[in-house]
C-alpha cells in the first residue's frame, strides 16, 4: 500500500514538473519570438535610415552636378555669342545685299 501511494505521489509530482516545464517552454518560446520581432524591427529601421542617407547624399551630389552642368553650359552659351557677335553685321550686309540683287 505504501508503494502504490509513493507511486502515486511521484506521477503527481512528474506530472506537475511536466507541467512546469511546459510553462516555462512556452514563455521561452514566446520571449523569443518577440526578441526575433524586436530585432527585425531593429534590423528594418536601420535599414530604412540606410535607405534615406543614402538618397539624400544622391539628391546632394546631384544638385551639385546640376549646378555644375548648369555654370558650363551658361558659359558655352556667352562663349557662343560672343564668337558669333562680331558676324553678324557682316552676314546682315550679304543678306541685304543679296536681297537688294
Amino acid at each position: 500500500m505504501e508503494l502504490i501511494k509513493k507511486i502515486k505521489q511521484a506521477e503527481t509530482e512528474a506530472q506537475v514538473l511536466i507541467e512546469q516545464a511546459r510553462t516555462e517552454a512556452a514563455g521561452q518560446a514566446d520571449q523569443a519570438r518577440q526578441q526575433r520581432r524586436q530585432r527585425q524591427e531593429e534590423a528594418q529601421s536601420r535599414r530604412k535610415k540606410a535607405v534615406e542617407a543614402a538618397v539624400a547624399q544622391a539628391r546632394t551630389e546631384a544638385e551639385k552636378e546640376v549646378a555644375v552642368l548648369q555654370a558650363e553650359s551658361q558659359k558655352q552659351r556667352q562663349q557662343l555669342r560672343d564668337s558669333v557677335q562680331s558676324k553678324i553685321p557682316a552676314a546682315v550686309t550679304k543678306v541685304m545685299d543679296y536681297l537688294r540683287g
